[in-house]
C-alpha cells in the first residue's frame, strides 16, 4: 500500500457518512464537517497512535472554518474576557501541565472565584488541554468561573488507570493550593468532554471513596460511560464522523491492560456506586455513538438516587461542545452547562 493511500478512509464508507450526515445534521454542523474534510484526516483506526496524533482536528477545522468566513481565529477574540495563564500540577506521578482560564472581570474585586478542573478528550490516547480550548474557555466565561484544563497521562504508554490517578491528583491539588490561581476551594466543580466527561464522573466518585471534599457539580459532556459497542447509538452512528465506532474499538484496545479492565467501574460508570454524589449534567449529541451511554448514565444516576440532568441536542455530532465560534447549538450547550455551575457554584 502506497504512503498516500494509508490510512485512508474506506471512499464508500466515506460516500455514505457524508450522505447520512447531509440528511440529519445542522447546516452549520454540516459546514464544520465540510472544513475539517478539506483538511484530510486519515482514518483513525487505520493509524499508529503518532499518526493518529498529528491528525487534524475539530478545533483545526473550526478555524479552518473561521478564516473561510473571514472571521478572527484568536481564542481571546472568539471569547472575549478570559485570560489563560499556564500552570504546573504537582503530582506523585509527576507534574501536570495545565491552563487556567480566569474571567478578566472578576480579577482584582478580592473575592475568590469557584473552580471547575476540565479534562479534555481524545480517547485518552490524543488530543490534548490545546484541542479542546475552546470548551474549557467557553465555560470559564458562561460559569463565571475559574476552569483549570489539566493535561493527563495517555495510553499506550501510560495505560489504564494512569489517566484517572492523575484526575484524583488534580483534584486533590485544588482542594489543598486553589487559593494559588484566585480560587475558592470550597467551591470546586468538574467537567470534562468525552474520555474526559467519563473522568469527571469517575473523578467525583473517587474524591468521595477518599474522603476528600465533594465538588459542587459535576458536568459529563458525551462522556464514555460503558464498554460494549452494541448500544442503539454505536449501531445507529456507526459511521458517524468526526467519531466512530471503529474508532472507538482503537482507543478502547490501546488503553485497557486486559479484557477485566473493560468491566472496572471507573471505564463502566454505570456499574459504579452512583450514591451521594453532587448533581450531574450530562450533555449528548444526537448525531454520536456515546449518545446512549450518557442516556444509561442518566438512568443509573436516577436510580442511585443522585440529581442528574441530561440534554441532547439534535443535528449536531460528537466534539461539537467546544466549537461555539460556528455552531447555534454549541453556543446554547454552552449556556447551559453555565447555568447548571453557577448554581451549583453560588455562594
Amino acid at each position: 500500500m502506497s504512503d498516500e493511500k494509508h490510512g485512508e478512509p474506506n471512499p464508500i464508507v466515506n460516500a455514505l457518512s457524508n450522505t447520512i450526515a447531509a440528511i440529519r445534521a445542522d447546516d452549520d454542523q454540516l459546514e464544520l464537517a465540510k472544513a475539517h474534510e478539506a483538511l484530510h484526516p486519515k482514518a483513525i483506526e487505520k493509524l499508529s497512535v503518532q499518526e493518529a496524533r498529528s491528525q487534524p482536528t475539530v478545533a483545526d477545522a473550526v478555524k479552518h472554518l473561521l478564516m473561510q468566513q473571514g472571521r478572527a481565529t484568536d481564542p481571546t477574540a472568539l471569547v472575549p474576557g478570559v485570560r489563560a495563564t499556564p500552570l504546573s500540577i504537582d503530582t506523585d506521578s509527576g507534574p501536570l501541565p495545565a491552563t487556567v482560564y480566569t474571567p478578566e472581570d472578576a480579577t482584582g474585586q478580592g473575592a475568590e472565584l469557584p473552580v471547575v478542573l476540565f479534562f479534555h478528550g481524545g480517547g485518552w490516547v490524543i488530543a490534548d488541554k490545546e484541542v479542546y480550548d475552546g470548551g474549557a474557555r467557553g465555560l470559564a466565561k458562561q460559569a463565571h468561573a475559574i476552569v483549570v484544563s489539566v493535561d493527563y497521562r495517555q495510553a499506550p504508554e501510560h495505560k489504564f488507570p494512569a489517566a484517572w490517578d492523575d484526575a484524583l491528583a488534580s483534584y486533590r491539588w485544588l482542594t489543598q493550593f486553589a487559593s494559588r490561581i484566585g480560587g475558592d476551594a470550597r467551591r470546586l466543580a468538574l467537567a470534562g468532554e468525552s474520555a474526559g466527561g467519563n473522568l469527571a464522573v469517575a473523578t467525583a466518585i473517587a474524591a468521595r471513596d477518599a474522603g476528600l471534599p465533594l465538588p459542587r457539580h459535576v458536568l459529563s459532556v458525551y462522556p464514555v460511560a460503558q464498554t460494549s459497542l452494541n448500544t442503539e447509538s454505536y449501531l445507529e452512528n456507526a459511521i458517524a464522523k468526526p467519531l466512530n465506532r471503529a474508532m472507538v474499538k482503537w482507543f478502547v484496545d490501546h488503553l485497557v491492560r486486559t479484557e477485566d479492565d473493560l468491566a472496572d467501574p471507573r471505564l463502566s460508570l454505570i456499574d459504579a456506586d452512583l450514591r451521594g454524589l453532587p448533581p450531574v449534567t450530562i450533555i449528548n449529541a444526537r448525531l454520536d455513538p456515546l449518545r446512549s451511554d450518557g442516556a444509561k448514565l442518566e438512568d443509573a444516576l436516577q436510580k442511585a438516587g443522585t440529581p442528574v440532568q441530561r440534554r441532547e441536542y439534535e443535528g449536531v455530532a460528537h466534539e461539537f461542545f467546544g466549537a461555539a465560534a460556528v455552531l447555534e447549538k454549541a453556543r446554547l450547550a454552552q449556556a447551559y452547562a453555565g447555568d447548571r455551575l453557577r448554581e451549583s457554584l453560588a455562594v
